[in-house]
């Protein structure tokens, strides 16, 4: 079998990662799990700068966070505005659909930055009080300004709730200098984790502003109660846990800037050769997460790709590719699939 270079998500996982996942599972209701627990709030809690509030892990994809904001807090707002700039953007709003939340939606071409002013004189016409966005729209590849967005929201007395699972470890995330409310995260982007794992991190201002408890599973009141002590309300993916908590140590002893260095200098290089490619990239402003390149037959090389052991991620338009940046990533797996790409490409014509 053929060795496996993913570009895409989670990447390639440290060894010492993976060896965690083939221990035996150990018990969680115990004071050893109770303070991996806290500890693991306590440093994802330091590494969103969100000190004084608080994070809840579901044993779920990030989506169950995305739907925890909404039907624990975003469903308390009469006015909410949703900022769908591509299929997690749209995701924001299917799931408002779904819980049957009325929400206007503010709609971003596929790539393209904001036009922020003309996001602002809808937020002051309409009056809206929760605004939900993306920080990276990962299906086009493109990074919003939160400069720009909390500034709006501050103006406006706005409430902020940001997806923020492919842009942290891979860009700079404040949820205190962009007075952000509600962020969600999940396991197997940035922190190069299996799939598996999501957080809901909660500001000081959230919390005081309380929830209305509309999902039993997800119920955030419920959580928070169990995390005082350390523990999940229902079985939790123990050895997920595990692997999350070794990572988050590993980022205290190294520093999360040196992860965010090593993700932009990845994306730069590859970015460099997509110039002198000329393979056009999708987004206006792209993330250090991914990079959405176009390329004649993009479709049929993804698939030809795999049977060499590389995985890239399509997309909806036949031409567009996209690879992430994270994980054990370097310049000679970057040129080993530039290579590959080139002779495809050039089959393909």
């Amino acid at each position: 079998m053929k060795e496996i270079l993913p570009f895409t998500f989670p990447g390639l996982i440290e060894q010492e990662i993976l060896d965690i996942g083939t221990r035996q599972i150990s018990y969680m209701r115990t004071k050893e799990f109770s303070d991996l627990v806290l500890e693991s709030q306590y440093l994802l809690n330091r590494f969103l700068d969100n000190d004084e509030g608080k994070v809840i892990i579901y044993t779920a994809s990030g989506t169950a966070a995305m739907e925890s904001a909404v039907c624990n807090y975003v469903s308390q707002f009469e006015r909410k505005l949703v900022i769908n700039g591509g299929t997690f953007g749209k995701r924001w709003k299917e799931i408002c659909d779904y819980y049957q939340f009325a929400c206007d939606v503010f709609h971003v071409e596929f790539g393209k930055d904001i036009d922020y002013n003309k996001l602002e004189n809808e937020i002051k016409k309409n009056k809206y009080e929760v605004l939900l966005c993306q920080h990276h729209e990962t299906s086009s590849g493109q990074l919003f300004n939160m400069d720009i967005i909390s500034e709006i929201c501050r103006k406006h007395t706005v409430s902020l709730v940001v997806d923020a699972i492919s842009s942290f470890l891979a860009d700079p995330f404040s949820m205190k200098k962009w007075n952000i409310d509600v962020a969600v995260l999940s396991s197997q982007k940035g922190l190069n984790l299996p799939p598996g794992l999501s957080m809901l991190f909660l500001s000081a201002k959230a919390l005081r502003t309380g929830f209305t408890g509309r999902n039993f599973y997800l119920d955030i009141t419920e959580n928070l109660s169990n995390l005082k002590r350390g523990q999940t309300p229902y079985s939790p993916a123990t050895t997920l846990f595990m692997q999350l908590h070794s990572r988050l140590r590993k980022l205290e002893k190294d520093g999360v800037e040196i992860t965010l260095k090593k993700v932009k200098d990845n994306a730069v290089y590859f970015r460099k050769i997509c110039k002198e490619m000329t393979w056009k990239l999708s987004a206006e402003i792209p993330s250090s997460c991914i990079t959405g390149f176009y390329v004649d037959g993009g479709r049929k090389i993804s698939e030809l790709l795999v049977n060499e052991g590389i995985y890239v991620m399509p997309s909806g338009d036949e031409q567009l590719l996209r690879i992430s940046h994270i994980g054990l990533q370097g310049k000679a797996e970057i040129d080993l699939l530039v290579n590959e790409i080139i002779n495809l490409e050039k089959n393909h014509k």
